[in-house]
């Protein structure tokens, strides 16, 4: 004989409710990797580049006690 669940109809509602939240994991799940997806494929200009802070310039991690003083920022 096979065996299947079967729930009382008392719990029909938290069946639904429970199903409902599966779906709606699995689509953000798929739609999640659809924008990895995209973000790698499209070849866009990034506008926000954050490479022109001082912290980008330095070596991580840096040297404990590298500098006996704080850079100077200089923009050219």
């Amino acid at each position: 004989p096979r065996r299947y669940s079967s729930y009382p109809d008392l719990l029909i509602f938290w069946n639904i409710i429970s199903s409902l939240g599966s779906m709606i994991s699995l689509f953000s799940i798929i739609f999640f990797m659809y924008i990895l997806w995209e973000s790698m494929i499209s070849k866009r200009m990034i506008i926000f580049t954050v490479t022109q802070n001082i912290e980008w310039a330095q070596n991580f991690p840096p040297m404990e006690h590298s500098y006996s003083e704080l850079p100077l920022i200089i923009k050219f």
